[in-house]
């Protein structure tokens, strides 16, 4: 008799990366990080600068169009009516069609309205221009929260999210001087206004960033050509892993959601400080004694600069304790002590920076922290419309933060005030945000 014995093939064998091998999977999300985040990361620069460059633009066009604080204020934050307004359709389109396509569809258009606030002549061209282009750029930011969700789980996400919101500050590390440069130095240049220039030359290459978004972005894992089979199904096991313990309930479950209206509050409070310091920094820093607007672009770096350390630092340790709450909590009340400060010391230049970058330090620190809580208990359409409403909803302190600070300087003929109220809904921030029950909580309720 005989036998027959397998002969081993001469073909490579099919092996799937182990999902528990650590230093492999470490590998694989560096590989993403590097691919996706630094594009993340510039258009986020973009969109920042765009939405907050009126903060620049005042220190000339307040005196050149004649304006109140208080237009000023309303100008600034109407903005953030339009976003509200159009943030959760436009994201669930986002979740249909793709990022590439509408991300890069919001890009454009909002370039060309920001470039488009060097024609504002009163206050009502102010505050149209500024509604449209929180309408253009509604969804930009939830999208690429929503984004993230595709190519990273939990243990992973706060992490990436705190490079990609790192874009924040280096908007203020970069921006202030840049802008500072450009109301300086181009002031009269063919006939424009310093305040015209800045606008223009900051929101045109966000129209060439739109093109570029359109040509490199991936919509999902599986389109992700310059990853292996076995990589894509790493990420794929990962995420499918965690989506598993992910409630998609429908819309108007999602809107009616009190851990979601909660969530909303808690991130209301915590925009309030970054807009309040956003919008308002470089006015700030004039009034503590600093006169030239380079002086006070270069300056505003100091913060900012502090800041991005501060919330790496604090998103890569909550996700290695997979704890959100605390360290939100800690970093809202770090804030409030800040602003509390600066108020203190506004007779001292030294002192009144370092409290400043002290709650620039404590408001950044909460948002990356924070994602890691909605992104933690919703998925598929229930995340793009849940995190696309707390989004909006939190972002209505960008209307009612400047406006009120606006209202309370044209009053007090100072932004003490502003700053204490600021420092108070940071405190009522980190209070709620310890009554959000932890993802795993909630998952077994």
């Amino acid at each position: 008799m005989t036998t027959t014995r397998a002969i081993p093939s001469l073909q490579p064998q099919h092996r799937p990366l182990a999902a528990d091998d650590k230093s492999t999977a470490d590998a694989v999300y560096r590989k993403v990080s590097l691919r996706l985040i630094p594009l993340l990361f510039i258009c986020y620069i973009a969109a920042y600068l765009d939405r907050v460059n009126v903060g620049f633009a005042k220190l000339q066009m307040q005196g050149d169009l004649q304006f109140s604080e208080a237009v000023y204020g309303l100008g600034a934050g109407i903005f953030f009516l339009g976003y509200f307004l159009f943030e959760v359709p436009s994201n669930v389109i986002l979740h249909r069609v793709g990022a590439r396509r509408w991300i890069a569809r919001i890009m454009i258009t909002w370039g060309l309205l920001s470039a488009a606030t060097m024609f504002v002549n009163s206050p009502t061209t102010f505050y149209v221009i500024r509604f449209l282009l929180g309408a253009a750029e509604a969804g930009f930011f939830p999208g690429m929260i929503l984004y993230l969700t595709y190519w990273y789980p939990a243990a992973r996400r706060s992490k990436a999210t705190s490079l990609f919101l790192a874009a924040i500050p280096f908007a203020g590390i970069l921006g202030g001087p840049i802008s500072g440069w450009i109301l300086q130095g181009m002031n009269g240049v063919h006939g424009w206004a310093g305040w015209q220039w800045l606008f223009v030359l900051q929101g045109l290459p966000t129209v060439a960033l739109g093109v570029l978004v359109w040509r490199r972005l991936d919509d999902r894992v599986r389109d992700a050509k310059w990853l292996s089979t076995d990589e894509r199904e790493l990420i794929a096991r990962d995420v499918a892993a965690e989506d598993a313990g992910k409630v998609e309930p429908k819309l108007l479950q999602v809107l009616g959601n009190g851990r979601v209206w909660l969530l909303a509050l808690v991130y209301f409070a915590f925009t309030s400080g970054l807009y309040g310091i956003s919008f308002w920094l470089p006015s700030i820093i004039k009034a503590i004694g600093v006169k030239g607007a380079l002086d006070i672009g270069l300056l505003s770096a100091i913060p900012w600069t502090f800041g991005v350390v501060a919330m790496y630092l604090a998103a890569r340790n909550a996700d290695r304790h997979l704890e959100y709450r605390w360290h939100c909590a800690v970093a809202a009340v770090v804030g409030a002590i800040g602003l509390v400060l600066s108020v203190a010391f506004h007779g001292n230049a030294v002192y009144a920076m370092a409290g400043l970058t002290l709650a620039t330090m404590g408001i950044m620190s909460t948002l990356p922290i924070f994602w890691g809580m909605p992104t933690g208990f919703l998925g598929g359409a229930a995340a793009a419309a849940g995190i696309a409403f707390i989004n909006s909803f939190g972002n209505l302190s960008g209307f009612s933060a400047p406006y009120m600070i606006g209202l309370i300087k044209d009053a007090t003929k100072s932004t003490d005030a502003g700053l204490h109220m600021l420092a108070a809904l940071l405190v009522i921030g980190a209070v709620l945000v310890l009554f959000v029950r932890p993802a795993r909580a909630a998952a077994k309720a």
